[in-house]
């Protein structure tokens, strides 16, 4: 059974269950009167512009390669709506609310997206798209919004990512329900023994030569891409339970390998030499930090960020050769992607990379977002784990096969931009245990991870503990030195006075042959000796040296008396 999917220009796309595939093609349009422009100073402008009248058998090409769509069936009611693997809500505008053949609650919530908002009530109602059923599926029944699908003359959006991240379930379960699941969900649910993927290629209709048609299949692959069958599998991070389709992306690879332009991830758990990528067909540019985006287009003669539109303006004969390093695979990026026509001005070129800063929706899930600009070199499959005997689904992951010969690309960008084609660009993956200085790294096991995290963690306290400790010791050393000193100048007051040292050895009876004084001491000395018993002591702690041991903090504290701790004399 066939759907039409039709691309237009902003950024989406998406996934369910069965074989089926979705076919694009490209025709000329009749621009709409009043075009809709949605722009802002931190996205790109975007322009939508549509026939007015809109037959469900109608084909319609990419405007700007930005945004896809396909029929689902609510109600026994035929809708547009663009498809979203970055979101996992279904929701509708349609002429009016309730929406026909549709049970409306109380319960209404505002969705809110990267661009636009819906709000509406959640509602059920029964479901059909492509070709399995759903009897009763949540989605919310919009009665007004503002966001680029309504732009562009779709009904609403079908998100297609995991139910973890919808709203409208997170809404019902608090009820105590689990009527909320995603569509997804529910279609694989209810169909255990399909195969849990969808399968992507998007047409790049800036491309007149192009070969890829846009397909989108789900539970089973495009003869033509079999091949993707052969790849390694890409695990999600995290690799148990993700929110969204997002993998690590190891490497960003200019002029042919040339250049690795440094990444990094401030997303918990993550390599430092990494970056978390959100692949999202909802998107059609990729956004990323203005370090990796200077990395990219800052050395181009004649490029420049445009401060009002936040993209890079590029010159239009220029050609950049880039690719993605993700789970040891390259992917080159196709350079008619990376340097698409203005859609203000086909005379003026833009850099599809968007330095903006994400972490306000990241909410440290992910550090980059790589957009339609991206997914339309790889023919993309997304598995979200079979079901095991019993029941239990397993870890999602994807497949990539790249579908961009980077030489046959430069010979596209030549004859679509009137430039000479280059040769021999050959990209070669970067180790993927190096980081991007070059420096080697190790993957360690989770437990080992997490003990070094614990160790940085309280490393700090441990520096602290031995460096007052240090300071004590050097403080005790101080005091014994002043002692000692003070210790010698006694010691040499009393030789003055005598005519050789006190031996420290047990003395007897005075004999003319063993007495130390050189005249009988007094009469005080001889009642003390008489009754004064002397044990022997080590020669090797002499009383000039020997320093008895005293804890090195006070009972009370710290801040009490650090030398009156110690003993008034040694002697």
């Amino acid at each position: 059974m066939k759907f039409t999917v039709l691309s237009f220009s902003f950024a989406l796309f998406a996934a369910t269950a069965q074989a089926l595939k979705f076919p694009l093609s490209r025709q000329s349009l009749q621009r709409r009167s009043g075009s809709t422009s949605i722009s802002s100073t931190s996205d790109p402008h975007v322009f939508a512009s549509l026939s007015s009248a809109l037959p469900d058998s109608a084909d319609l090409s990419s405007i700007n390669d930005m945004i896809y769509v396909t029929n689902l069936t609510l109600g026994g009611v035929d809708y547009r709506l663009q498809v979203d693997t970055g979101s996992s809500d279904l929701w509708i505008k349609g002429q009016s609310s309730p929406l026909p053949n549709s049970n409306q609650t109380s319960t209404t919530y505002n969705l809110t997206y990267g661009i636009g908002w819906a709000f509406g009530h959640i509602s059920y109602s029964s479901v059909q798209f492509s070709g399995i059923s759903v009897p009763n599926q949540a989605f919310l029944d919009v009665s007004s919004a503002q966001n680029p699908a309504i732009t562009y003359g779709t009904s609403g959006i079908v998100g297609l990512g995991f139910t973890s991240l919808s709203s409208i379930d997170a809404l019902v379960n608090k009820t105590g329900s689990s009527s909320g699941r995603s569509l997804l969900y529910n279609l694989f649910s209810d169909n255990p023994k399909e195969p849990n993927f969808i399968a992507i290629s998007l047409q790049r209709s800036a491309d007149p030569t192009a070969d890829v048609q846009g397909t989108f299949l789900i539970g089973e692959l495009d003869p033509d891409y079999s091949a993707v069958n052969q790849t390694p599998p890409i695990p999600t991070f995290p690799v148990a339970n993700p929110t969204r389709w997002t993998v690590l992306l190891e490497d960003i690879l200019v002029a042919g390998g040339n250049t690795v332009v440094p990444i990094t991830s401030t997303v918990p758990n993550a390599p430092s030499n990494r970056a978390v990528a959100l692949l999202d067909s909802g998107t059609s540019y990729s956004y990323a930090s203005p370090e990796v985006c200077d990395a990219i287009y800052g050395n181009i003669s004649g490029a420049q960020l445009d401060p009002q539109s936040g993209l890079w303006s590029v010159p239009c004969n220029t050609e950049i050769d880039v690719a993605m390093q993700i789970n040891g695979q390259v992917f080159p990026v196709h350079p008619l992607d990376m340097v698409p026509e203005s859609a203000t001005n086909p005379n003026n070129c833009v850099g599809s990379f968007v330095p903006q800063d994400i972490s306000a929706i990241a909410s440290g899930n992910f550090d980059i977002i790589l957009g339609d600009n991206v997914l339309r070199s790889v023919y993309s499959v997304y598995d979200f784990g079979d079901f095991d005997a019993s029941g239990k689904m397993g870890d999602p992951y994807l497949k990539f096969l790249s579908l961009v010969d980077p030489n046959a690309a430069s010979k596209d960008f030549a004859a679509a931009r009137g430039t000479v084609a280059r040769s021999n660009i050959s990209y070669n993956a970067v180790n993927s245990a190096a980081a991007p200085s070059g420096r080697t790294t190790v993957s360690l096991s989770d437990e080992i991870t997490n003990t070094l995290n614990k160790i940085n963690t309280y490393f700090p306290i441990m520096l602290a503990i031995l460096g007052l400790n240090a300071l004590v010791i050097l403080l005790l050393a101080i005091a014994a030195f002043i002692y000692i000193f003070r210790r010698r100048r006694a010691s040499s007051a009393w030789n003055r006075r005598t005519a050789r040292r006190l031996t420290p050895m047990p003395l007897g009876a005075m004999s003319p042959s063993t007495d130390t004084f050189t005249s009988p001491p007094p009469e005080s000395m001889q009642r003390h000796l008489s009754h004064h018993n002397y044990e022997p002591v080590s020669m090797a702690l002499t009383d000039d040296t020997f320093v008895p041991p005293s804890p090195a903090f006070h009972s009370t504290g710290f801040k009490s008396r650090l030398f009156d701790d110690r003993p008034k004399s040694v002697a």
